[in-house]
């Protein structure tokens, strides 16, 4: 029997509380709703409410339903599961796929391009007084020196920022340069410490599409520069995190390393490059981060962003813009910035 693509995320109809669903064949179906067809598979699934509950059993439900969607392309296994139990997945709201992941962690200055325009555009602090020739290869110089010696570079984001795929993101009123970066997020499905790289991708539950959006106008501290960057003020206003539409199982993702996104503003390309861009892959950021932390089931990582942001284009989002962004295998997000009133009002 061959094995059927399937994705997970979170949905929800008329106002209902939102309840874990499988995609298949451009429709969805609640996974409790399958339940009876896993029993009688003999893999009964556990705590299928949501898919963080899924993901704290992974290895056992994702066998479960691998096993269930391939039976439904029998017959009697489809006869078995009633036609109203599924949706068109234009008739239910999208979520983001993980409403509440313990933790986030993004990973800064993993795509080479991407760090060299963001460091000739920013310039290394509030008073780096060197022209524009001068701080590209001053980042040239500091990417050759980490790809071959250094680290990753990661911080933590706040679950509130996260928002549906299709979502509106209300724009800070108070800040002038908001901006787009968009990466591929990895969502860890066991416990995980001090993992080894070569092991690291079987920690994987799936992968998701998610915009690192950032304030850069906030980044940095004027009172405080020698402190760093702050990321609080920067990347954590509500809906600064569109994420999904879907989590899309690793066994649907033969090679992280080798996908491809794709952002559009206003229908104009302004990100397009592939993960093997990437400083430090999936593997190594998944050794890096559990050797200091504890990752638990549903963690999100967010990987870097590419080359091809706001502050590269000296142009940042305003009240109306559409971003829609995409990732080969996982789909496409599509949201609408509106000024942070609306959302209020």
């Amino acid at each position: 029997m061959s094995t059927r693509f399937f994705a997970l995320g979170t949905f929800s109809v008329a106002g209902c509380p939102p309840f874990a669903g499988l995609v298949l064949d451009e429709r969805v179906i609640a996974v409790h709703a399958l339940q009876p067809l896993c029993e009688r598979l003999g893999l009964p699934l556990s705590a299928d409410e949501s898919v963080l509950g899924l993901l704290q059993q992974w290895e056992r439900n994702e066998a479960a339903l691998q096993r269930a969607v391939d039976a439904l392309a029998e017959p009697a296994a489809a006869t078995a599961t009633a036609d109203q139990s599924w949706l068109p997945l234009e008739a239910v709201h999208v979520h983001a796929p993980i409403l509440y992941p313990r933790q986030i962690f993004c990973a800064g200055a993993n795509y080479r391009q991407h760090v060299i325009e963001l460091a000739t555009a920013q310039g290394h602090g509030a008073h780096d007084a060197r022209d524009e020739a001068e701080r590209r290869a001053l980042a040239e110089r500091i990417m050759d020196a980490r790809i071959a010696n250094g680290i990753p570079y990661v911080f933590t984001k706040i679950p509130s920022a996260i928002t549906g795929p299709y979502d509106p993101i209300p724009l800070p009123a108070d800040s002038t340069q908001p901006d787009w970066e968009l990466e591929l997020g990895v969502v860890i499905g066991r416990p995980a410490r001090r993992v080894k790289r070569e092991e690291a991708l079987s920690y994987v539950a799936g992968y998701t599409i998610v915009n690192d959006l950032t304030c850069r106008d906030r980044v940095y501290r004027p009172d405080l520069e020698a402190i760093g960057s702050d990321w609080l003020r920067s990347k954590c206003p509500p809906g600064f995190l569109p994420t999904g539409p879907f989590l899309v199982p690793a066994s649907f993702v033969p090679d992280p390393q080798q996908l491809h996104l794709t952002l559009k503003l206003n229908g104009q390309v302004m990100q397009d490059e592939g993960t093997n861009d990437m400083i430090f892959g999936v593997a190594r950021l998944i050794e890096y981060i559990s050797h200091y932390v504890q990752l638990w089931p549903g963690d999100l990582i967010c990987t870097g962003s590419p080359r091809g942001n706001g502050m590269h284009y000296r142009r940042f989002l305003q009240p109306g813009d559409v971003l829609e962004g995409s990732i080969s295998g996982l789909g496409t997000q599509r949201n609408r910035c509106i000024a942070e009133e609306e959302r209020d009002s």
